[in-house]
C-alpha cells in the first residue's frame, strides 16, 4: 500500500474531536455524554470557586438539549487580537483556548483546561451561547450540520459572529447544547447522576447554590436545589448520617501554604474503616495522591504528639500507627491550587510534590490548635481513646494472623477441594470466577477454559463485612478462600502487585439471593481491597435470563426483557422459551457460551466514579440503620413494574 505525504491528514479546527471523541471525553456512551455537561458546569464552578458567581443551574430540556446558566462575569465578548473574532467564538471553536492557562483570570480551575467548551461544541448538533455583561446581552449559535467537499461534517461552525441583542441587568453566561446523536449511543442523561454531582459540588463550594430542573417529561418535572453554608462540615455530616458519630460536630478548618489553599473536615464514627475523600479544584482524586499522603502523615504526628502531651501515651510506649487514628474516620480534604499534575491514565491521583508539605503544614497547625483548645477536650479525648483501643485490637489481630500462618490455615486449608486453578501463569490474562453455589461451580469448572480461567465456588452466603473488624472477616471461611486465591493479602498487608488474576468476576444468579451475594462481595472488596476496584480488576458476570430456540435452530440468548421482546419479533410461532432461574440450570456448554467465553459474554466492570456517594450507599444498604435502607428502597424500587415479558407469554 502506497504511503506518501498525501496520506498525511491534517485535522482542521474541531474535526479531530469528532474523529476521535474517546480521546477527549473517554467514551461515546452515557459516561461520555455526561462528560460534556461536566465541562460546561466546571466552567461555571470555576467562576464560583474564584468568587465571581454564587448560583448555577442545569436544565434538562424536552428535546434532550441541556442548559447551564451561571451569574458569573460572562465569557469575554471583545475581539481577540490574534484570531480577529470574539472571545466567545474563540473559546467554543479553538482547542486549547481559554482563560485558564495563565493565572490572571482564574486562581484555580478544573476541567480540561481550555479544551472543554470547544469539545462540547464539536460533539453537539448545535450550541447556543448567551453572555450578559456590562449591561449588554450577546448571543452566538454554532451548528454541526454542514458538510465539506468530502462529505465530512464541519463541527461547531458559527452561524454568525457574536451579536449584541439588547440591554440587560443580568450578569453571567447561558450555554445550551444538543449532544449529537451521530456521535453518542444515547442522549438520555441521568437525573440521579447529575443530582449527585451537583450535590457534591455544592458541598465543595460553600454557599454556592446549584439548581437542577428536569423538564423532559410533561407533568413530571423534577427539581432539586443544593446549597450548604457549612461546606465540607455538612459533607462529612451527610456521609456519617447513617453511622453513629463519635462526637457531634465535625472538626472543620482551613488555611493556606504558599499558593495552595487547604480545607479539611473530620468526624470519627463507631465503624472500623477509614474513609478519606479528596478533591483538587473540585476534581475528585479517587486514587488519592500527595495531598492525602500529607494529610495522613500530619494527622498521625499531631495525634501522637497530643496523646503524649496528655499522658495517654507514656514515654516507654511506642508511637501509635496512622491506621489507629484513622479507624472509623470520615474525612474530606479539598485543595485549591494553580497547576495540577495527575499520575497515571485515570487522572484521579494527584502527583504535585508541593501538595504534601502544604497539607502537612496546614493540618499540623490547625488540628493541633483545635486539640489544644480546652472547649474541644472531650472530642480530643474520644479520638485518642478510640485510637488506643484500635491499637490493642490491631496487635491482637496481628498475633492471630501470624499464628494462622504458622499453622498454614490462611494460606492452604480454605482452598483444599474448592479452587479449580488455571494452568496459565500469565497473570495479565488470568481470570477468577467467584461463583454462587456448588452446582453452578461444577458447571463452570467443566465449561471453562482451564488455561486462563479459575473457578472458586462459594458455599452459602459470606459474612456482611460492613462494621466488622478485620479479625472477624478473617474468621469467615469464604473470605479466607478469596483472600488466599487472590494472593494479595488484606488490610495493611495488601499488595496489588502480587495479584494472581487480572479479572475477578462475580458470577451469581439473577435473583434476590444472587443480588445480595453480589452486594456482600462488593462491600468486602470496597472495604478491604478497594484498590482492586479503583484499578479496574472487579467485574460482574451477566448470565442470560432467557433462551429462545426454534426446532433444529441455533439458540438465541436474551439478557433482559427488552432483548427478549426484540428476539420474539422474528421467531414466528414454533419455538421454545426457557427462563433461567439460576446458573445451576445451565449445562457446562451453555455456561461457557453465554457467560464465560470472552468472545461473546457480557461483563460489567465495577467502578468508583463518585467515591463519596458510593460510601454513602454502602452504609445505607449494608449498614445497620434499617429505616434509611427502607427509605432508599421505597425511593428507588419500582414496585409497579408489573409482569415481565416472560410472565405475559406464559399467560
Amino acid at each position: 500500500m502506497e504511503y506518501s505525504v498525501s496520506n498525511i491528514k491534517v485535522m482542521e479546527g474541531l474535526d479531530a474531536v469528532r474523529m476521535r471523541p474517546g480521546m477527549y471525553i473517554g467514551s461515546t456512551g452515557q459516561r461520555g455524554l455526561h462528560h460534556l455537561l461536566w465541562e460546561i458546569v466546571d466552567n461555571s464552578i470555576d467562576e464560583a470557586a474564584n468568587g465571581y458567581a454564587d448560583e448555577i443551574s442545569v436544565t434538562l430540556n424536552r428535546d434532550k438539549s441541556v442548559t447551564v446558566c451561571d451569574n458569573g462575569r460572562g465569557i469575554p465578548v471583545g475581539i481577540h487580537e490574534k484570531m480577529g473574532v470574539s472571545g466567545v467564538e474563540v473559546v467554543f471553536t479553538q482547542l486549547h483556548a481559554g482563560g485558564k492557562f495563565g493565572n490572571d483570570s482564574y486562581g484555580y480551575s478544573g476541567g480540561l483546561h481550555g479544551v472543554g467548551a470547544s469539545v462540547v461544541n464539536a460533539l453537539s448538533r448545535w450550541t447556543k451561547v448567551e453572555v450578559f455583561c456590562e449591561n449588554r446581552a450577546y448571543k452566538i449559535e454554532f451548528s454541526s450540520e454542514e458538510t465539506n467537499e468530502n462529505g465530512h461534517i464541519i463541527s461547531g461552525k458559527p452561524l454568525s459572529p457574536l451579536t449584541e441583542v439588547g440591554r440587560t441587568r443580568k450578569q453571567g453566561t447561558i450555554v445550551t447544547f444538543l449532544p449529537d446523536d451521530r456521535v453518542f449511543e444515547t442522549l438520555d442523561m441521568s437525573y440521579d447522576i447529575i443530582a449527585k454531582r451537583l450535590r457534591e459540588l455544592a458541598y465543595l463550594n460553600r454557599g454556592v447554590k446549584l439548581v437542577l430542573d428536569d423538564n423532559r417529561d410533561w407533568g413530571k418535572n423534577r427539581h432539586a436545589e443544593f446549597r450548604f453554608e457549612g461546606g465540607l462540615s455538612d459533607f462529612v455530616s451527610y456521609l456519617n448520617e447513617d453511622k453513629t458519630p463519635l462526637y457531634s460536630a465535625p472538626i472543620h478548618f482551613s488555611g493556606k501554604s504558599g499558593d495552595i489553599a487547604v480545607e479539611v473536615a473530620i468526624q470519627h464514627n463507631d465503624g472500623f474503616s477509614d474513609n478519606i475523600f479528596s478533591y483538587v479544584n473540585n476534581i475528585p482524586t479517587t486514587e488519592g495522591g500527595t495531598h492525602e499522603t500529607g494529610f495522613k502523615a500530619a494527622l498521625t504526628k499531631v495525634m501522637n504528639d497530643y496523646s503524649r502531651k496528655i499522658g495517654a501515651l507514656k514515654d516507654k510506649d511506642p508511637q501509635l500507627a496512622g491506621e489507629d487514628f484513622r479507624e472509623g474516620i470520615t474525612a474530606v480534604l479539598s485543595l485549591k491550587m494553580k497547576t495540577i499534575q495527575f499520575e497515571g491514565q485515570t487522572k484521579t491521583k494527584l502527583g504535585n510534590t508541593e501538595a504534601r508539605p502544604a497539607v502537612e503544614t496546614v493540618v499540623q497547625q490547625q488540628l493541633f490548635a483545635y486539640l489544644e483548645d480546652l472547649k474541644n477536650a472531650e472530642t480530643a479525648n474520644l479520638m485518642v481513646d478510640k485510637a488506643l483501643k484500635a491499637a490493642k485490637v490491631r496487635a491482637a489481630a496481628r498475633k492471630a494472623k501470624e499464628t494462622a500462618r504458622e499453622k498454614n490455615k490462611l494460606e492452604n486449608a480454605p482452598l483444599v477441594g474448592k479452587l479449580a486453578s488455571c494452568t496459565g501463569r500469565d497473570y495479565s490474562r488470568n481470570e477468577l470466577f467467584i461463583v454462587e453455589g456448588d452446582s453452578a461451580g461444577g458447571s463452570a469448572k467443566q465449561g471453562r477454559d482451564r488455561r486462563f480461567q479459575a473457578i472458586l465456588p462459594l458455599r452459602g452466603k459470606p459474612l456482611n463485612v460492613e462494621k466488622k473488624r478485620l479479625e472477624q472477616v478473617l474468621q469467615n471461611e469464604e473470605f479466607r478462600s478469596i483472600i488466599t486465591a487472590l494472593g494479595t493479602g488484606i488490610g495493611e498487608d495488601f499488595n496489588i502487585n502480587t495479584l494472581k488474576y487480572d479479572k475477578i468476576i462475580i458470577l451469581s444468579d439473577a435473583d434476590q439471593d444472587g443480588a445480595h451475594i453480589r452486594a456482600i462481595l462488593l462491600t468486602f472488596f470496597y472495604r478491604y481491597m478497594k484498590k482492586l476496584i479503583v484499578e479496574g480488576h472487579v467485574y460482574m458476570g451477566m448470565p442470560p435470563l432467557y433462551k429462545l430456540q426454534k426446532p433444529n435452530g441455533e439458540p438465541v440468548y436474551c439478557y433482559d426483557d427488552a432483548a427478549l421482546k426484540q428476539a420474539l419479533r422474528g421467531m414466528g410461532k414454533n419455538y421454545t422459551l426457557q427462563r433461567y432461574k439460576g446458573l445451576g440450570e445451565m449445562n457446562p456448554e451453555q455456561l461457557w457460551e453465554t457467560t464465560m467465553n470472552p468472545a461473546g459474554r457480557r461483563l460489567v466492570r465495577v467502578t468508583i466514579e463518585d467515591a463519596a456517594e458510593v460510601e454513602h450507599l454502602v452504609t445505607v444498604l449494608m449498614g445497620d440503620k434499617v429505616q434509611s435502607r427502607k427509605e432508599y428502597i421505597f425511593d428507588h424500587a419500582n414496585f409497579l413494574h408489573g409482569q415481565t415479558v416472560y410472565d405475559k407469554i406464559r399467560e
